[in-house]
């Protein structure tokens, strides 16, 4: 039953799209949404978190030197931005977007995301919704980093117009603002 189909995207390097199999039947259905062995050379999930979030809301972009996430959304639609902060990676300072969930009224699509540390990653509610996001280490503040949502170097189309914003990441600086010593490096955990 742990069938998937995983995708190694493009745009930035270390980051895997997961769209596992749906079953489904006049019951309902059931979806495997992570299985270890989906994430080439990803570490063990050790935290399980849930955020619900109202329409019109941008989180992030929040970035981890240590920490991958593994991102899925089970209701709603959530556009998802992803920027390669990785000094050294093939796919520094690239963008990519990606929507996950309930897109534009249909079935949910069911896809995750594996995020790999030093990919800042944050993602605009469409609709009201709810994300679940695994992560490879425990929460530490530490290396809880932020980058401007909106960012020119970013470059994001976030499908919203005047996004509700946490006063964190309402302060996030720049990427040009960001000292060079606290930005990643690729290969970095």
């Amino acid at each position: 039953m742990g069938m998937a189909t995983v995708t190694a995207a493009t745009e930035i390097e270390g980051v895997f799209v997961v769209e596992p199999k749906v079953f489904s039947d006049e019951r309902g259905l059931f979806v495997e949404s992570y299985r270890r062995e989906w994430v080439p050379g990803g570490r063990e999930m050790v935290q399980a978190n849930r955020g619900d979030r109202a329409a019109g809301c941008v989180v992030g972009l929040h970035f981890h030197l240590h920490q991958a996430d593994y991102w899925y959304v089970p209701s709603g639609h959530a556009r998802v931005v992803l920027h390669d902060l990785r000094h050294g990676s093939p796919t520094d300072g690239a963008t990519m977007a990606l929507d996950l969930g309930d897109v534009d009224g249909g079935p949910n699509n069911h896809l995750a995301l594996y995020i790999p540390p030093g990919v800042a990653h944050g993602f605009a509610a469409l609709t009201d919704l709810t994300i679940t996001y695994l992560v490879d280490n425990y929460y530490d503040p530490a290396d809880e980093l932020g980058l401007w949502w909106d960012d020119p170097a970013v470059g994001a189309d976030w499908g919203v117009v005047d996004p509700m914003l946490s006063a964190r990441d309402q302060a996030n600086p720049r990427r040009d603002q960001i000292p060079a010593e606290q930005l990643p490096s690729a290969g970095q955990r």
